[in-house]
């Protein structure tokens, strides 16, 4: 007979291996959870003779559990500081009818193009950076434009010169292109199987929609048009329509050390 001591014990136990076989990462995170065979329709990667699906995480206000896909996860909150910027045409603040009609219609144009899905390209995750200059804003920070909070800044801004050249830092199709009233001239690139990037602010862009741009290859130069403080390059990218963190993409070996992690935990 099992005593009450042993029995607790054994639920001890018994709970840590649920807690250790959890799958969780950070808000903006991208992981990558071992499945027993590949989806068609899924991001999926073979390593050591296992399937993983690569999944982004979405921004949280707090800790809890979501569904994405079939898969539950559990996404940790993390506080990445804030940003506080002053914008001085206050018509880019405090909008009027029209640029607020124009507006509204551009985000379901955006809205429209991030649905895009292709599978044709098979996206290899060993991001370049797409233009040379000073990171001025990280993802995740919450977002005061004139001492009045916003939402978060799910995107990563590099500060460089006016008309210095942005490439595009994967493969890629252009799935729409655009002068928008926030984020002034844009591109959006789908890398395949729902990983796609948008570059906004541009003083230039080169592109034409549906041209498939390969890795390197110049796509604009650095603006400040739309709603900003001075010329910078907006870098956001979607994976499974989640605003991810770009600057972790940017780290060597990026897939590989996803997979790695992904065992370490089994």
């Amino acid at each position: 007979m099992i005593n009450k001591y042993a029995l607790l014990v054994i639920l001890v136990l018994f709970s840590y291996q649920l807690n250790a076989n959890e799958i969780s990462g950070t808000s903006g995170d991208v992981i990558a959870v071992m499945t027993d065979e590949g989806e068609v329709d899924a991001l999926s990667y073979k390593y050591n003779q296992s399937e993983y699906l690569i999944l982004g995480l979405p921004y949280v206000y707090q800790t809890s559990i979501k569904k994405i896909g079939d898969i539950d996860v559990e996404v940790r909150y993390k506080n990445f500081g804030e940003s506080r910027i002053t914008i001085k045409d206050l018509s880019k603040v405090d909008l009027n009818q029209k640029d607020r009609e124009r507006a509204n219609a551009e985000a379901l144009l955006i809205r429209a193009a991030l649905q895009s899905y292709d599978k044709t390209i098979s996206p290899s995750f060993n991001f370049k950076n797409p233009v040379i200059g000073i990171i001025s804003s990280r993802y995740g920070k919450k977002r005061y434009i004139n001492e009045k909070p916003r939402s978060p800044h799910l995107a990563l801004d590099i500060a460089a010169n006016l008309g210095v050249a942005v490439s595009a830092p994967l493969k890629g199709r252009v799935i729409l292109t655009g002068n928008f009233f926030y984020t002034g001239n844009t591109i959006i690139l789908d890398h395949g199987f729902g990983l796609i990037s948008s570059y906004s602010h541009l003083d230039s862009s080169i592109v034409k929609e549906n041209e498939m741009i390969q890795q390197g290859e110049l796509i604009g130069t650095v603006g400040e048009t739309g709603r900003v403080t001075g010329p910078h390059l907006h870098w956001t990218v979607y994976l499974n329509k989640e605003k991810i963190n770009p600057e972790a993409l940017l780290k060597d070996n990026f897939l590989q050390n996803l997979f790695k992690a992904s065992q370490d935990i089994l």
